[in-house]
């Protein structure tokens, strides 16, 4: 398979509403329990219009199918979607402040290929483009052996309570950015 990449468009937002809800239930079997996932769809796992909006946000095509999406954020906003965004919208400094990796998400169909280093690659390039010297996510559970392989490191482990009482742990990581 070969993936290109491209920023995401309005246009793109259905396709990315159909797309993350299958990632996030085929990849977080193991990890989380059955209504932990479902809670996370509601709650935290969901298109942000905003990274789309900033042009922030890529998606991973091979042959006109959508494989695999995930951006970059010069904003605060550590997670989270449309539905529930986790951090205030202001606007980082990249003089002290880590670029923040947001919302991948990779079609089961097209798991480990990649594409979550392709995305993280250009993400990483962008935020140095922008004058940031490193980044930070908040990793779910499946996404953290891919951020380790990709050299971040361990902040700290969260929990977030959704607003049904749900627990989800997360782990929040950074990293320099290196070309």
């Amino acid at each position: 398979m070969s993936y290109t990449l491209r920023c995401a468009t309005v246009d793109d937002i259905p396709a990315l509403a159909a797309l993350i809800p299958r990632s996030v239930r085929a990849h977080s079997t193991t990890y989380y329990s059955a209504a932990q996932t479902e809670a996370a769809i509601r709650y935290v796992f969901g298109v942000d219009s905003q990274l789309i909006a900033d042009r922030t946000y890529f998606v991973a095509v091979d042959r006109g199918e959508m494989a695999g999406c995930g951006g970059w954020s010069r904003r605060r906003t550590l997670y989270g979607g449309d539905q529930r965004r986790v951090g205030p919208p202001d606007l980082l400094d990249p003089a002290v402040d880590a670029a923040r990796i947001r919302a991948f998400f990779v079609d089961p169909d097209h798991a480990r290929r990649g594409i979550g280093r392709l995305l993280l690659e250009a993400c990483a390039d962008a935020a140095l483009d922008e004058g940031f010297q490193r980044l930070e996510l908040m990793a779910t559970l499946p996404g953290v052996p891919l951020y380790r392989s990709q050299g971040f490191r361990e902040i700290a482990r969260v929990t977030d309570v959704l607003p049904d009482g749900t627990a989800i742990d997360f782990v929040r990581m950074d990293r320099p950015i290196h070309r």
